[in-house]
């Protein structure tokens, strides 16, 4: 670190007016209860709403601007540095855009306000608190691992904070934020991607978009149950973008009734999903043999779900050897294997991008007989929705193989979820780029953090390797 760096506390820096002095949320009674929440109001934001750096504001909770003119304090506006430092330690973002005048704070949550940006950068404040010193620090002083880890206001005061002059500080964040947004850019891009073969699935094999408007074209009655989609279809007039032919001639003109899924596409079989899939099994090798552990092949658990917007795992906390294979009743899943959590956290889905294992709180499931990899994907998701919200607010804590027999789907022709697999491939070979990419930026960014942190990596360096990588 160069001789013209600085190491202050919280506390001195507040008493030189270069921060505000540091608050968290309210407290006790003045705590929000939940018949506060609203569905719309000031964002009310809690740890797990620090998510990539940036805070949530589209799944976080809300409460009534009256109720928080009544707060005493946690009024977090555009440019905090957000600290999380109750029960879930360390994590950060920066308060970005807002449509409202503020936040309001839990009390798991601190904002460090600049006051003086010509001493100190909020984003490399940001960065500071990114940092593995600093992350070790918190979470030594907070008791970090345990549930009631906590760190209060007061203690954070004695927290140090190094850094260089305020253009170093600049550069630093520039270099890192560059790096983020690129990273970030990735993740929204595969949002819209995803959306895009999630709204395909759904009006091919939902709504039966192709099939009804082929009954329009035709001229063939449509069932009063579905008559309302019919004139929505209608409606969109020109907007509504006929398939190709090849395409098209795939699907019926008319409809069926079933007992067990109401109308459905003529010439659409109803098949218990079970009968259409392969259901594997994973496990876990002996973690008290070292051998096992430690190997190249990814082993996928539950925590390595992706956001539904990713589709994809190809790395994951845990690896095991080959050995660890061979000695246990885990298996290899190939590319395009869906895997589904079971037990635990139930439901969570992601598409096998590389080989690799799984424990046994999972399944991994396949098409047979020519059935696509991407329409089970598709239809694996579409089915556990159904199944949480057919819980009625109930636990659902468990899948087993049995599960998979109660679930009825309709199905066409083979070649209708081929070409499906055909339409949604760019997009998915695309959101597997931009994973691949993210995931080595992201290295990237966390090989430079504690370098430039600690000047052992100068700016004109760490410009380079940026210029060479983006």
């Amino acid at each position: 670190m160069g001789s013209e760096w600085k190491c202050l506390t919280v506390k001195k820096l507040v008493e030189q007016r270069v921060l505000d002095k540091p608050l968290d949320g309210n407290h006790g009674s003045f705590h929000p209860k939940g018949d506060d929440f609203v569905e719309i109001g000031i964002p009310f934001i809690m740890a797990s709403d620090l998510i990539n750096s940036h805070v949530d504001l589209q799944s976080c909770k809300y409460i009534s601007f009256d109720q928080a003119q009544t707060l005493r304090k946690g009024f977090s506006i555009e440019g905090d540095v957000l600290l999380s430092h109750k029960a879930t330690i360390g994590r950060t973002a920066i308060v970005g855009k807002l449509n409202t005048a503020y936040i309001m704070l839990t009390p798991q949550v601190t904002y460090y306000r600049v006051i003086d940006s010509g001493v100190l950068n909020n984003k490399y404040l940001k960065y500071y608190f990114d940092s593995k010193k600093f992350q070790d620090l918190l979470n030594s002083w907070a008791g970090g691992g345990s549930t009631r880890a906590y760190l209060g206001i007061t203690a954070q005061l004695n927290l140090p904070i190094d850094f260089p002059p305020i253009q170093e500080q600049r550069a630093i964040a520039h270099i890192l934020g560059t790096l983020d947004d690129k990273i970030e850019l990735n993740r929204k891009m595969n949002h819209t991607l995803e959306a895009m073969a999630q709204a395909l699935f759904k009006s091919w094999f939902i709504d039966f978009d192709p099939v009804i408007d082929n009954a329009l074209a035709a001229g063939n009655p449509i069932p009063e149950e579905l008559q309302q989609k019919a004139a929505a279809r209608e409606s969109l007039g020109d907007a509504r973008k006929p398939l190709p032919e090849h395409i098209r001639n795939l699907f019926p003109a008319t409809f069926r009734h079933t007992d067990q899924l109401g109308w459905v596409p003529e010439g659409w079989e109803v098949k218990q999903l079970s009968g259409i899939i392969d259901i594997i099994g994973g496990g876990t090798p002996k973690t008290t043999i070292a051998e096992y552990w430690g190997g190249n092949i990814p082993w996928f658990s539950v925590v390595d779900a992706p956001v539904d917007s990713d589709v994809f795992v190809i790395e994951t906390e845990k690896y095991i050897t080959q050995k660890g294979v061979e000695n246990s009743s885990t298996k290899i899943l190939p590319i395009g294997t869906t895997i589904i959590s079971a037990r635990g956290t139930v439901g969570k889905c992601a598409l096998v991008g590389k080989p690799m294992a799984m424990n046994q709180s999972c399944y991994g499931i396949r098409g047979i007989e020519g059935i696509s990899d991407i329409f089970v994907y598709f239809s694996i998701r579409e089915q556990v929705s159904n199944l949480v919200r057919s819980s009625h607010g109930s636990v659902f804590n468990t899948i087993t193989r049995n599960t998979f027999d109660t679930i009825q789907i309709p199905i066409g022709d083979i070649e209708i979820t081929k070409v499906f697999e055909k339409q949604i491939s760019p997009l998915f070979n695309k959101i597997l780029a931009n994973i691949t990419q993210y995931i080595e930026l992201t290295k990237l960014r966390d090989t430079l953090l504690p370098k430039l942190l600690s000047g052992e990596l100068r700016i004109p360096a760490a410009e380079k390797l940026l210029e060479e990588n983006v």
